[in-house]
């Protein structure tokens, strides 16, 4: 009799000894891990009610006013926090180290000393392992903030001696009263590698700062005879518009494109300064247009092609067969693929079979995909190759006190109305421009865009461009492509007209 008593007992001590711990060793990872999202849970559970209440009292009050905060954020705000990268920095690397130091403290307060070795062991390589976890995010967005910031400092250093430069910018008015904001968007292929600098791709974005209704101005390259601005330095040199000696029989190079190099060539013009390229060009486009251009954005060809191999390539419409290379050696296929870097590239640049108004179409739909296909989910995935590729994509005079009022001009934009006005043939003659009539009609484009209703429309940008082995063009440009990008009357049209539209699947 004693013996069937003995058994259940001896029995049933073992399964106890080994689900006690277990469940135990459980608890505890239960309760740090909900320390890790709520803390104080585990103070709480350990008995200090003062430190775990303070913990989770503050917890609370921060999450309650973050949540506040979001719920009234709009795009000032995140302009405004352009200014704070550095504070928000130092803010995510401190919260790093304070959830780290909280889930191991939340894993000492809960006693793991009274399990077992093994279960010591195990609990302690866990909570290690959470920590660790809940300390990444955190890290992670520090550094992304401290990249953003030596980005936006490299590329937004303003000009020195200017009142803007010194951060002057009149928060409540940072427009001056003016109704519009015009920045030239230029595509260039300068490099340390390279000898000069040609602006192939020449636009102008008049953005209405009350809706941000956008007209993309769009000037050909090859534009001949080019007039300055009364009373600068160029119009005193070239009174009759911008001619040069021909360098070869038949070719030049006083057209528009060269207009920034050759003021970076000449400083005697401008009392020995040097560098005034970028203000030269934005005068006389201003000039042209009968505008007055505010700041420039200048994107290098080379860089451009490394941001899109960043983004993981680009999903473009090709309508035909693009020939490309140096020695006409690729090719890019006529259909819905994704290009990578070089492709997407040459397809915005090649010359072969094809024109200068062919091209600045098609450059036009590679900045439009880039930026439709530039989801945040990539962005955030790929930030440190796209930072690293935009400080050597883009030159601008834009000055960093601007960031916080361009940033919702942006979002405007980004919901607004947005045309596009080329003037390539039949509407100009780009060997003997009528100059009143561009003025006429970029008033015209610009009149219309204030009353225009916003549709689907991809956000302007300035298409890089180059000239690869042909340079220096005639100075007589061969007809325009089959590819209508505006009404012969000059009426402005979508800015992703006739680009076509890759497929969802080929674009996820």
């Amino acid at each position: 009799m004693v013996t069937p008593d003995l058994a259940p007992r001896n029995g049933a001590r073992p399964s106890t000894r080994r689900g006690r711990p277990a469940s135990a060793a459980t608890a505890l990872i239960g309760w740090v891990a909900l320390s890790a999202v709520l803390p104080g849970a585990a103070h709480l559970r350990a008995g200090r009610w003062r430190t775990g209440l303070l913990l989770l009292g503050g917890y609370l009050t921060v999450v309650v006013a973050v949540v506040c905060v979001a719920l009234g954020a709009d795009a000032g705000l995140a302009g405004r926090a352009l200014g704070w990268l550095g504070q928000i920095s130092l803010v995510f690397g401190a919260c790093a180290v304070a959830w780290f130091w909280l889930v191991i403290r939340s894993y000492v307060v809960l006693r793991p000393g009274r399990l077992p070795r093994r279960g010591q062991v195990l609990t302690g390589l866990v909570a290690g392992v959470l920590a660790v976890t809940v300390a990444v995010p955190f890290a992670i967005a520090a550094r992304y903030a401290r990249v953003s910031e030596e980005t936006l400092d490299s590329l937004f250093a303003a000009p020195a001696g200017t009142g803007q430069a010194a951060g002057v910018v009149r928060r409540e008015d940072p427009w001056a009263g003016r109704d519009r904001v015009n920045v030239l968007l230029l595509g260039g292929d300068w490099g340390d590698n390279r000898i000069g600098m040609r602006t192939d791709s020449i636009n102008v974005a008049s953005v209405d700062v009350h809706t941000g209704n956008t007209v993309l101005l769009g000037l050909p390259r090859n534009l001949e005879h080019v007039r300055f601005p009364p009373g600068s330095a160029m119009a005193a040199r070239f009174p009759f518009g911008f001619q040069l000696p021909e360098y070869h029989p038949g070719w030049r190079e006083d057209l528009l494109f060269s207009v920034w190099q050759y003021a970076d060539d000449h400083p005697e013009l401008f009392g020995g300064r040097r560098n005034m390229g970028a203000e030269v060009l934005k005068e006389t486009v201003g000039h042209i247009l009968g505008l007055r251009i505010d700041w420039y954005a200048l994107v290098n060809i080379w860089g451009f092609a490394k941001m899109i191999d960043a983004l993981g390539g680009l999903v473009v419409s090709v309508d035909r067969d693009i020939v490309y290379g140096l020695h006409d050696e690729g090719v890019v296929r006529a259909g819905t693929r994704r290009l990578n870097g070089t492709e997407a590239l040459w397809y915005a640049r090649s010359r072969t079979l094809s024109d200068d108004f062919d091209r600045m179409h098609r450059q036009r739909c590679v900045l439009g995909a880039l930026l439709s296909q530039a989801d945040p989910a990539t962005v955030l995935t790929r930030f440190t190759e796209i930072a690293a590729a935009t400080r050597r994509l883009l030159s601008t005079d834009v000055p960093r006190p601007m960031l916080e009022h361009l940033v919702p001009l942006a979002w405007k934009v980004k919901h607004a109305a947005i045309t596009s006005l080329q003037f390539v043939p039949p509407l100009i003659n780009t060997a003997y421009p009528d100059w009143d009539r561009i003025r006429l009609l970029t008033a015209k484009a610009i009149r219309a865009s204030e009353h225009a209703q916003a549709g689907p429309s991809a956000p302007p940008s300035g298409a890089p461009s180059a000239q690869g082995r042909h340079r220096h063009r005639h100075r007589h440009s061969p007809p325009p492509s089959p590819t209508p990008v505006l009404s012969p009357e000059g009426t402005p049209s979508p800015i992703d007209d006739g680009c076509g539209a890759p497929s969802a699947a080929m674009t996820s």
